[in-house]
């Protein structure tokens, strides 16, 4: 897979050009005035038609391998991004008290009452960051090799014999299937997160 994804159009119009003239010293309320009248003029429909030439580049090669386990290949580019964007993000969408746990301090009901300007309690944040790492883990879990299930796989009483004509009816490999269950139950939740707020991954 071969991907190049340009940066997203910006935006320039009657007001972004007044705002330049900040840079010799008008200031910013004459920079407004002067934007107001600017917008009112031609100049406003030539930005907007210099506006519809510009495209985004993007660029997507594929691969036939690339979709032999595209749930693992995907992981790859979407791990990073989630990781960059917990990192660069200025604000949190809203998030619904269900998708974290009780009792942790994190949802709306047990915080104090919300703030009357901005509509959001003192754990608007701290629900969003819980339900980024735990996306953040999922998507460890599966671009890793191991899926990181080894953990609940006791090899112990197995020997090389036993390695060598391995048949699951009769191995010796214990299982902690409790702790598997839970693991893999964690994993589909963090998947359902990023569906669910897939459109709201933006900084």
């Amino acid at each position: 897979m071969k991907v190049y994804i340009g940066p997203y159009k910006n935006w320039i119009g009657p007001y972004q050009i007044a705002d330049w003239l900040q840079k010799i010293g008008v200031s910013e309320d004459q920079c407004h005035k002067i934007g107001d009248s600017l917008n009112k003029t031609w100049l406003r429909k030539f930005c907007e038609w210099v506006d519809s030439k510009k495209k985004m580049k993007i660029k997507v090669k594929l691969h036939n391998y690339d979709t032999w386990s595209m749930d693992s290949t995907l992981s790859h580019i979407i791990l990073p991004m989630l990781k960059q964007l917990k990192d660069t993000q200025h604000g949190s969408p809203y998030t619904d008290d269900e998708d974290v746990p009780e009792g942790m301090g994190l949802r709306s009901t047990e915080a104090p009452p919300r703030d009357e300007e901005w509509q959001t309690d003192e754990n608007w944040f701290k629900r969003w960051d819980w339900i980024m790492n735990e996306m953040i883990w999922t998507f460890e879990q599966i671009s890793s090799d191991e899926n990181g299930t080894d953990q609940y796989f006791d090899h112990s009483e197995c020997t090389e014999d036993s390695e060598d004509n391995y048949d699951w009816r009769k191995s010796k490999v214990k299982v902690d299937q409790e702790g598997l269950n839970k693991h893999n139950e964690r994993i589909k939740n963090g998947c359902r997160l990023f569906g669910k707020y897939y459109q709201a991954l933006w900084d």
